[in-house]
């Protein structure tokens, strides 16, 4: 599975901001398909306010040559994935789509 330009970017920037990334990437058995979203990190007791969160962060460049439909793909993929963590086993992870800022 190919990783994403900016993967090692957002990566990197969970970790620094204090998120322990225990998948990557973490895969999840919907139906009978798996999905692979990017990233999954949780917290432990770094701050009060973000104790014990947890995330998966699905990483998208937009660096091909239509930005509007790499936009259909990525927001069908969150919505496909967003799904797929509601009936998982951990309900309670958030899902965060990771854009460049001109992107943004």
């Amino acid at each position: 599975m190919a990783k994403d330009l900016f993967h090692n970017t957002v990566k990197n920037a969970l970790q620094k901001d204090g998120w322990q990334i225990t998948h990557d990437p973490y895969q999840l058995r919907y139906g009978a398909v798996d999905v692979y979203i990017d990233l999954a990190a949780e917290t432990e007791a770094i701050a009060a306010e973000i104790a014990g969160r947890k995330i998966a962060v699905e990483v998208k460049s937009f660096a091909g040559s239509s930005i509007i439909s790499e936009f259909h793909v990525a927001l069908g993929q969150f919505l496909n994935y967003r799904v797929a963590l509601e009936v998982s086993s951990e309900p309670e992870r958030v899902l965060y789509l990771a854009v460049p800022t001109d992107t943004y």
